[in-house]
């Protein structure tokens, strides 16, 4: 499915994508790359705030 799309960037912001992208690699496939590490990204901060949450929450054993 292709959907041209236009998105308007800073020419610096420009520069920084095409720094970013490997040779071969398309514009859309780097920023399905940079999608997924920031999902991964923000999945793990979630997790770690549970995590801390818990943690803050629990009742050691050895208080019981």
């Amino acid at each position: 499915m292709s959907a041209d799309k236009r998105i308007p960037v800073t020419e610096e912001r420009w520069r920084e994508l095409h720094d970013l992208k490997d040779a071969g690699q398309t514009y859309d496939e780097l920023l399905e790359e940079l999608i997924q590490t920031y999902a991964r990204r923000d999945l793990a901060r979630r997790a770690e705030d549970v995590r801390e949450t818990d943690a803050e929450e629990l009742t050691s054993l050895d208080e019981l």
